[in-house]
Order: structure tokens, then C-alpha cells, then sequence
């Protein structure tokens, strides 16, 4: 892997324990030669990974638009800082540049990019691996909302394997690196 679109909170009111954890995901990307690939922002956890990348010598580009350049500071320091008109274009480069992606916790904007990446490889509009970093076990909730809704038949079986979830950055990478493109449920 070469690229890794990082997706995860742009909120600064986050406890140290998230903080610490985006941190070490920055640090294992530069570690790996990854290039990081997220939101743009400076601030929240999206700032914690950007800055660990570069302590580390790694590669940075970020992907944000103007109005949000505007209100959260773009990060300036990417390597490559990329501004467009809308989240669509925002969104669309994400994935383009990136060979999976990493799901960090966050709110309302990160679980809308996860489920997004999610339907457009169950749809097979791309193939790349997605992983969910699980700090303090943040995602069990959804984690237990998919199991219900397999339960209940609203989810295809297999869902779960469109995705690893761990809360150690290397295993989650490497977890990926072994996930075959044609994973995950049959559409018919």
C-alpha cells in the first residue's frame, strides 16, 4: 500500500486517549512509507495523525474544501494541500488517491465517509480495504448495530468482511493488505 485515506474527527474537544491513538496510526503510516491521505483540516484527530505522519518524514496530502479551509484552518503544512468547491469533489479524490482506508473515530462526517466507502465496495464501485481503528472500543456500538442487522435481515450476511476492525494501526494494515478484492456478500 501506498496511500491511506485516514478518515476521523475534526472535533478538538476529544479525550487524550483518541488523541494518542490517531498519533501512533500517523506515526505506523510514516513508519510504512504510507502516504496520508484525509480531510485537510488541522484540528481534531485529523490534525493528531497529520502532524505524527510529519514528525515521522512521511508524506501528507490533504483534501478539503473552501468553506471548510475556511473555518477550520486548512492544514498547511500537507505536502499537498488540494482545495475544492464541494464534499462530492472532496469525497471523490479521498477515494481516488488512496489504495484503502483507515476509520478513526468521529461523528456525524466520519461514520457518512465510512458508510459511503462501505456501500461503494459492497456495490463494487472500487475494491480497496477499509479498517476500523477501535480505540477504547468506540465502534461497538455500530459493530453491534451490524450484527443486528444481519439478525434481522436488513444487512446481507457478510457484511463484516468488507472491513477489519482492530485498535493496533500495524495489525489493521496489515489485516488490509490481505483482504481480497472480491470480498464480502453476493449481491444476487
Amino acid at each position: 500500500m501506498k496511500a491511506l485515506t485516514v478518515y476521523c474527527a475534526s472535533s478538538d474537544g476529544i479525550d487524550n486517549t483518541y488523541r494518542a491513538a490517531a498519533a501512533r496510526v500517523g506515526e505506523t503510516l510514516a513508519e510504512r512509507n504510507i502516504t496520508l491521505v484525509f480531510g485537510g483540516g488541522r484540528v481534531g484527530l485529523m490534525g493528531e495523525v497529520a502532524r505524527a505522519v510529519r514528525r515521522k518524514g512521511g508524506r501528507v496530502v490533504g483534501v478539503i474544501t473552501q468553506f471548510l479551509m475556511d473555518i477550520e484552518q486548512g492544514d498547511p503544512d500537507c505536502d499537498e494541500l488540494i482545495v475544492v468547491e464541494t464534499m462530492r469533489e472532496r469525497k471523490r479524490i479521498l477515494v481516488e488517491r488512496s489504495d484503502g482506508f483507515l476509520v478513526l473515530p468521529g461523528g456525524i462526517g466520519t461514520f457518512e465517509e465510512f458508510f459511503e466507502t462501505l456501500v461503494g465496495r459492497q456495490l463494487r464501485e472500487h475494491n480497496k480495504p477499509i479498517g476500523i481503528i477501535n480505540t477504547d472500543d468506540f465502534y461497538r456500538p455500530l459493530l453491534d448495530l451490524f450484527d443486528h442487522g444481519e439478525e434481522t435481515n436488513f444487512i446481507r450476511p457478510g457484511i463484516r468482511d468488507l472491513f477489519v476492525v482492530g485498535d493496533d494501526a500495524g495489525n489493521v494494515i496489515d489485516a488490509l493488505a490481505r483482504i481480497p478484492a472480491n470480498a464480502g456478500p453476493k449481491l444476487s
